[in-house]
Protein backbone atom coordinates (compact mmCIF):
# COMPACT_ATOMS: atom_id res chain seq x y z
CA UNK A 1 0.00 0.00 0.00
CA UNK A 2 2.82 2.38 0.86
CA UNK A 3 4.55 1.51 -2.38
CA UNK A 4 1.44 2.33 -4.43
CA UNK A 5 1.05 5.64 -2.59
CA UNK A 6 4.70 6.48 -3.22
CA UNK A 7 4.35 5.72 -6.94
CA UNK A 8 1.22 7.86 -7.11
CA UNK A 9 2.98 10.78 -5.42
CA UNK A 10 5.96 10.47 -7.76
CA UNK A 11 3.72 10.36 -10.82
CA UNK A 12 1.91 13.49 -9.68
CA UNK A 13 5.16 15.28 -8.86
CA UNK A 14 6.75 14.56 -12.24
CA UNK A 15 3.69 15.04 -14.42
CA UNK A 16 3.82 18.15 -16.57
CA UNK A 17 0.72 19.44 -18.23
CA UNK A 18 0.94 21.58 -21.35
CA UNK A 19 -1.08 24.36 -19.74
CA UNK A 20 1.38 24.70 -16.86
CA UNK A 21 4.35 25.91 -18.89
CA UNK A 22 4.93 29.64 -18.88
CA UNK A 23 7.12 31.19 -21.55
CA UNK A 24 9.76 33.71 -20.46
CA UNK A 25 8.95 36.20 -23.22
CA UNK A 26 11.97 38.36 -22.33
CA UNK A 27 14.19 35.67 -23.86
CA UNK A 28 12.33 35.60 -27.18
CA UNK A 29 14.35 38.04 -29.25
CA UNK A 30 16.77 37.83 -32.14
CA UNK A 31 16.31 36.33 -35.57
CA UNK A 32 12.75 35.12 -36.05
CA UNK A 33 11.33 32.90 -38.78
CA UNK A 34 7.58 32.57 -39.26
CA UNK A 35 6.45 29.01 -39.98
CA UNK A 36 3.08 27.36 -40.56
CA UNK A 37 3.71 24.34 -38.32
CA UNK A 38 6.13 22.94 -35.75
CA UNK A 39 7.25 26.33 -34.45
CA UNK A 40 9.09 26.81 -31.18
CA UNK A 41 6.23 28.99 -29.95
CA UNK A 42 2.61 29.64 -30.92
CA UNK A 43 1.91 33.37 -30.93
CA UNK A 44 -1.22 35.45 -31.31
CA UNK A 45 -1.14 39.11 -32.38
CA UNK A 46 -3.39 41.37 -30.28
CA UNK A 47 -3.98 45.11 -30.10
CA UNK A 48 -3.95 45.44 -26.32
CA UNK A 49 -2.82 43.62 -23.17
CA UNK A 50 -0.04 41.70 -24.92
CA UNK A 51 2.56 39.63 -23.07
CA UNK A 52 5.32 41.02 -25.30
CA UNK A 53 5.64 44.25 -27.26
CA UNK A 54 7.58 43.49 -30.46
CA UNK A 55 9.61 45.93 -32.52
CA UNK A 56 10.68 44.73 -35.97
CA UNK A 57 14.30 45.73 -36.64
CA UNK A 58 16.59 45.23 -39.64
CA UNK A 59 19.77 44.57 -37.65
CA UNK A 60 21.07 43.90 -34.13
CA UNK A 61 17.99 42.37 -32.48
CA UNK A 62 19.72 42.09 -29.12
CA UNK A 63 17.14 43.46 -26.67
CA UNK A 64 13.95 41.77 -25.42
CA UNK A 65 11.13 42.29 -27.89
CA UNK A 66 13.33 43.15 -30.85
CA UNK A 67 12.77 40.77 -33.74
CA UNK A 68 14.62 40.56 -37.04
CA UNK A 69 12.58 38.58 -39.56
CA UNK A 70 14.70 36.04 -41.49
CA UNK A 71 14.10 33.20 -43.93
CA UNK A 72 16.91 30.96 -42.70
CA UNK A 73 19.02 30.27 -39.62
CA UNK A 74 16.55 31.66 -37.06
CA UNK A 75 17.02 31.82 -33.31
CA UNK A 76 13.32 31.02 -32.90
CA UNK A 77 10.56 29.71 -35.15
CA UNK A 78 7.20 31.36 -34.54
CA UNK A 79 3.84 29.91 -35.56
CA UNK A 80 1.05 32.48 -35.74
CA UNK A 81 -2.30 31.23 -34.38
CA UNK A 82 -5.74 32.68 -33.70
CA UNK A 83 -6.40 30.72 -30.52
CA UNK A 84 -4.54 28.93 -27.72
CA UNK A 85 -1.20 30.77 -28.05
CA UNK A 86 1.84 30.25 -25.85
CA UNK A 87 1.96 34.04 -25.53
CA UNK A 88 0.54 37.16 -27.19
CA UNK A 89 2.38 39.98 -28.95
CA UNK A 90 1.63 43.53 -30.01
CA UNK A 91 3.67 45.27 -32.70
CA UNK A 92 5.11 48.61 -31.59
CA UNK A 93 7.45 51.23 -33.08
CA UNK A 94 9.22 51.97 -29.79
CA UNK A 95 9.66 50.57 -26.27
CA UNK A 96 9.70 46.83 -27.03
CA UNK A 97 9.84 44.21 -24.30
CA UNK A 98 7.73 42.15 -21.92
CA UNK A 99 4.66 43.57 -20.20
CA UNK A 100 3.54 42.53 -16.75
Amino acid sequence: MKRAALILVLLLAFSVRAGDKKVDVAKVHGKIQFVTSFGDYKVQVVTSFADLHVQIVTSFPDKPGQWQIVDSFPDYKIEMVNSFPDFTIQYVKSFPGPRK
